[in-house]
């Protein structure tokens, strides 16, 4: 009897030995991380903070937003966009349009190298809310924009007009034009780059529905008056309204539209 119970006891010990091999085996498989998972960016927006191995321009940042299956990117001046998908770590997007705003001061070159930049295969990391692109010699660092610049209040800011859209195609104002909105209370306080003027507006959290705006009757220079005709079609009645950060996107059911930045 004692001997069967140490016959017994051994091939106890020996079947364990094997059952607890096996698992371990399979745990090893089981946590083998060289492949890479695809980070989690899908409906964010990440802005730059640091670039290592490129100087951007002067007071420019990069942005990146992430829709399901596409990805649009602004560094100053152009919007870009293209589809993309991830290869584990590894961002590939397809060849980017852009629009065709004319752009100075070094911004043309930085649109080609943000553009060049995400189509080259970088290597993402989510960490949080930073953001880790890295392509040969070049690191990009970004901050989920949400966490970086704050919403500014749609009431009590006053918006400043850069950028026209007609027939979905997006221009800036032109030089020397200056427009503004200003909301407060109920009113909208406008200049429309020639004339000024004001209305009631109702507010929702996604649209804006304006009264009948009165407006001055001064003449128009050709830019202003433009312009002008512009942003009054394009304020008339109900709107889609978006704010990030310190801009703000009107679009109207017609196709027209106008972009507006924050007051500094």
């Amino acid at each position: 009897m004692m001997r069967f119970g140490t016959i017994g006891r051994s091939k106890t010990i020996t079947w364990t030995t094997v059952v607890l091999a096996a698992a371990t085996v399979l745990a090893a498989c089981g946590s083998d991380d060289s492949a890479a998972s695809p980070p989690d960016v899908a409906g964010k927006e990440f802005v730059s903070t640091e670039v290592e191995g490129h100087e951007l321009v002067p007071d420019t940042t990069i942005r990146i937003t992430f829709a399901a299956d596409t990805l649009s990117a602004n560094a100053g001046c152009n919007m870009m966009n293209g589809g993309y998908s991830f290869d584990g770590d590894t961002l590939e997007v397809e060849a980017m349009a852009s629009t065709m705003m004319f752009c100075d001061d070094g911004l043309g070159d930085q649109d080609t190298f943000v553009s060049e930049f995400l189509t080259s295969g970088p290597t993402v990391v989510l960490d949080g809310d930073q953001l880790t692109l890295t392509s040969g010699d070049v690191t990009v660092t970004m901050l989920d924009r949400e966490v970086a610049e704050p919403d500014l209040p749609l009431e009590g800011t006053t918006w400043i007009l850069d950028g026209l859209v007609t027939n979905d195609a997006i221009s800036t104002v032109p030089l020397g034009v200056e427009a503004s909105l200003l909301i407060e209370d109920g009113q909208a306080s406008v200049d429309t780059g020639c004339n000024t003027g004001s209305g009631s507006v109702e507010i929702t959290d996604t649209t804006l529905t304006f009264g009948p705006l009165a407006i001055t009757l001064m003449a128009c220079e050709e830019d202003a008056d433009r312009t002008q005709t512009v942003v009054l079609t394009t304020l008339d009645g109900e709107v889609d309204y978006l704010i990030e950060s310190d801009r703000l996107t009107i679009r109207h059911p017609d196709g027209t539209g106008l972009d507006y930045r924050a007051a500094s």
